[in-house]
């Protein structure tokens, strides 16, 4: 039997046929799908998800085929197929469009979700026509000249400013050799119509009269809001050009980010509760990242649980929490981007995403969360949390002694393990989203330094933070307990969840104890062998009884 999804979501619609779906609602389905991430839709599935049956005269697929391609602008072609069920269903698969896809007769759609999470095929408007092409890099808005706008809605002192910035921020020395036209064509803040000279986006965004920013730019408002407990202490929204929008809320930053000091050794580090150069790419990245054709703000909270940065507009195509560290840098304002870069304010590889981690990572706080993020916003959270002196430490004297900061890579894998004591390579991929190939590499270079040590062999191999770290930070004891007493733990809890269920599997300890399959099967032994256990079954089916 094929397995057919359960419900609806943004790439799984169910449509009845038990009075022969009309071709146009085929069409617009498939055109809402294509305009949205894909899909599948099924034909002769009822909402709740009941198979109710195909109409005969959806059972040719070569014409329904043919029908989808000739009433689609551009011809979408999808993949049509005939289920094995009783009743029959049809699957057709659509794939994500690089482009925007009509009907024949000019309705364009796009699927959402409602507030009750289930989707709807809605008509998608001119201005996320806009959104849309450049969530697919497909047009870069920020490069856009502003309709209306004159050179004159250029602020003299902005620039003056951004000068300043360039040299301060060791950004590209050339740019303060060119004269004010030159610099502005240079950073692409204005371009050329009609042979007059025309601010664009990242003109206006970047050193433009506040008043002909509301004029012409609505949408580039930011919102701070410092909350402690219920009380409001900060409450502050306002349209600024970036430069001065950047110098404002760094202000407030700096008046609500206390520092702690910490003895590293003979150093006496003072350690912000939220690190300052991470803020500032997250900062960087919420003006360069954010939909401008999308009438919302920017917003900064900071309150008792940490630091919450809101910026309009869902990460674009191909950039998801899960690959936010290893995919190929690209943004939804390339303009404007490459403006900030230049002028020394954003990071110049465009990996500005590894330095806010790094930023948690040194002091061994919690990750950046990006979870509450949706199609519609990109939040991160920032958690307020203690640094751990011995990790901080460790950290602090290898890259001392390297000469240079440890790769994002290395400082994930190190406080993965400082987290789970223990964890072979199939939990580290899993948890950290990194190719077995690139975690191997990783792994080794942090044994050849001595920050990290291999437990058995093969399958069964196995890594921890090595004694070196545990006596650096005066916690030999942690050692010892983390390579001998925890071998006791794991029996303990193994035993406990026999009694509990009254058998324990292999699966059972590895998800238990997170540890692989070979060394689940040789602590099983072991307790079979001391008498605590007796093995039941064989193969797939092997369990293990509480001896009676």
């Amino acid at each position: 039997m094929i397995n057919i999804p359960k419900k609806e979501d943004l790439t799984v619609e169910f449509k009845s046929d038990k009075k022969r779906m009309p071709d146009n609602d085929i069409v617009e389905a498939i055109v809402a799908l294509a305009n949205t991430k894909g899909g599948c839709l099924y034909i002769g599935v009822e909402d709740n998800g009941e198979i109710s049956g195909l109409n005969e005269e959806h059972q040719n697929i070569i014409s329904l085929g043919a029908l989808i391609a000739n009433k689609t602008v551009p011809p979408q072609a999808v993949r049509i197929e005939l289920l094995d069920e009783k009743p029959s269903v049809l699957k057709i698969e659509v794939s994500m469009s690089r482009t925007t896809v009509a009907t024949s007769s000019g309705k364009v759609l796009r699927r959402r979700l409602k507030a009750d999470g289930s989707p709807e095929n809605v008509p998608l408007f001119p201005h996320e026509i806009t959104s849309r092409l450049a969530e697919l890099s497909l047009l870069d808005f920020s490069a856009q000249p502003v309709s209306n706008a004159k050179y004159s809605d250029l602020d003299p002192l902005e620039r003056k400013r951004l000068r300043s910035l360039i040299a301060l921020n060791r950004g590209e020395a050339a740019l303060l050799e060119l004269n004010d036209e030159e610099l502005d064509k240079a950073l692409r803040l204005v371009t050329v119509v009609e042979k007059k000279l025309v601010p664009t986006i990242t003109g206006l965004l970047l050193i433009g009269k506040s008043e002909s920013i509301e004029k012409y730019i609505p949408t580039a408002e930011v919102a701070i809001q410092v909350l402690v407990g219920t009380d409001i202490k900060i409450n502050d929204s306002f349209i600024k050009p970036i430069l001065a929008a950047f110098e404002r809320i760094e202000e407030y930053m700096n008046a609500w980010n206390p520092e702690k000091e910490m003895e590293i050794g003979l150093v006496r580090l003072s350690i912000p509760e939220f690190d300052k150069r991470a803020f500032r790419e997250a900062l960087v990245n919420a003006f360069c990242h954010r939909d401008y054709s999308v009438l919302s703000r920017i917003r900064f909270l900071i309150d008792d649980d940490g630091l919450t940065i809101n910026s309009p507009g869902g990460f674009i195509e191909g950039v998801t929490i899960e690959n936010l560290l290893t995919v190929e840098p690209h943004g939804r304002n390339p303009s404007l981007a490459d403006a900030l870069k230049r002028i020394g304010l954003a990071e110049r590889t465009g990996r500005g995403i590894d330095r806010i981690f790094e930023g948690s990572l040194i002091y061994g706080r919690p990750l950046p969360d990006y979870s509450a993020s949706d199609s519609k916003n990109v939040k991160l959270f920032i958690q307020r949390a203690n640094p751990d002196k011995i990790f901080t430490k460790m950290i602090s004297d290898v890259q001392n002694k390297m000469g240079r900061g440890l790769p994002i890579n290395s400082l994930l894998i190190l406080l993965m393990l400082k987290q789970e004591r223990r964890a072979d390579l199939k939990r580290l991929t899993k948890e950290l989203h990194l190719t077995e190939a690139r975690l191997k590499g990783s792994i080794e270079r942090l044994i050849e330094t001595g920050l990290v040590e291999a437990i058995g062999s093969s399958r069964g191999r196995a890594y921890m933070l090595s004694s070196k770290v545990y006596k650096g930070g005066d916690n030999s004891i942690g050692y010892v307990r983390q390579n001998d007493i925890e071998r006791i733990r794991h029996e303990e809890l193994t035993l406990q969840l026999a009694k509990k269920q009254g058998y324990v599997t292999r699966k059972n300890v590895t998800e238990l104890l997170h540890m692989s399959e070979p060394q689940a099967y040789r602590l099983l032994a072991e307790l079979a062998q001391k008498g605590k256990l007796e093995l039941s079954g064989k193969g797939r089916y092997s369990k293990y009884l509480i001896q009676k």
